[in-house]
């Protein structure tokens, strides 16, 4: 779970800076059923005595959340196929994956979990809680997520906070597999806002970016409309909606898609008129048109 700098919750910080600490008892309201204390104490999410530290509880809060809103997916593929293979995309220690896990895939006997990290030492560390927690439906795999070798045939993936154009890789690798659900949450989105800089998008729409500060907002808006429409274009039902509240996490984005179609023509064209008008190549789009490098310098 990656990610920039996030404010610290109300009330996490007592005098002079100090953490404070949620006591077990309370900590175990933060549970979502099913989960054991056991497996967050080994994710270090809790303390040995079971207490939460200000910095565990928004990962926690965020990670349950997206845990809640991705149970109608996760069950829909366990009623539906045989072994369905879910995908944790730039997984970090991969809290997410060892959850769904731990709720879903244990229990129903069945199903595969497949984290991809970039970071050989984190997918080491991460394979081996694995086997020492005997999660025999969970595998690490150290790659970028563009050259991860998967089976052709993938049915969920997620991506929480994964950085820039790393959410962008994951969303071409959920089409690209023909995924029944995918859901991320971008983290830092820089791209744009470097493509906005040199556009020669016409006013009115020039002074939406103008300023430095406007161009780094509206650009990571503007890449998240990008990429639900890409989604959408692609055959998806797209939801985007509110992770958690902006206490726990300023990068709280939830893009959710469920594959309903082939494709869609009207969110293609939207699209493509959004493209055109504000002379940008975002790295979702150039992946799927079969150009993954740098985007072309805007048009004369």
């Amino acid at each position: 779970m990656g990610g920039g700098r996030e404010r610290a919750a109300p009330g996490a910080e007592g005098e002079g800076g100090a953490r404070r600490q949620m006591k077990a008892a309370r900590a175990r309201r933060e549970l979502v059923p099913g989960q054991s204390v056991a497996l967050l104490k080994e994710l270090h999410l809790l303390t040995r005595e079971g207490d939460l530290n200000a910095d565990s509880l928004r990962k926690l809060k965020q990670v349950n959340h997206l845990v809640r809103l991705l149970a109608p997916a996760v069950e829909d593929v366990l009623s539906r196929f045989g072994e369905p293979v879910l995908v944790d995309c730039a997984a970090g220690k991969s809290y997410l994956g060892f959850i769904l896990h731990e709720l879903f895939l244990g229990p129903a006997g069945k199903g595969h979990l497949i984290a991809v990290e970039s970071q050989d030492e984190l997918a080491r560390a991460g394979e081996e809680r694995a086997r020492r927690l005997g999660f025999g439906r969970m595998r690490f795999l150290a790659s970028p997520l563009e050259q991860a070798e998967l089976p052709g045939r993938v049915h969920l993936v997620t991506a929480l906070h994964a950085c820039d154009t790393a959410t962008d890789d994951a969303l071409f690798l959920a089409i690209r597999h023909n995924a029944d659900h995918v859901a991320v949450v971008p983290c830092c989105q820089a791209e744009l806002a470097a493509q906005l800089g040199a556009s020669k998008a016409e006013e009115p729409l020039h002074a939406l970016h103008a300023h430095p500060w406007h161009r780094r907002e509206f650009g990571a808006h503007l890449t998240n409309v990008l990429r639900a429409l890409a989604l959408e274009a692609h055959g998806y039902r797209v939801t985007v909606t509110e992770l958690t509240s902006f206490e726990h996490s300023v990068k709280n984005e939830l893009i959710l898609g469920r594959k309903v179609r082939g494709q869609g023509l009207e969110a293609r064209g939207r699209l493509e008129a959004l493209l055109s008008v504000f002379q940008v190549r975002p790295k979702l789009v150039r992946l799927l048109s079969g150009s993954g490098g740098p985007p072309a310098g805007p048009s004369p």
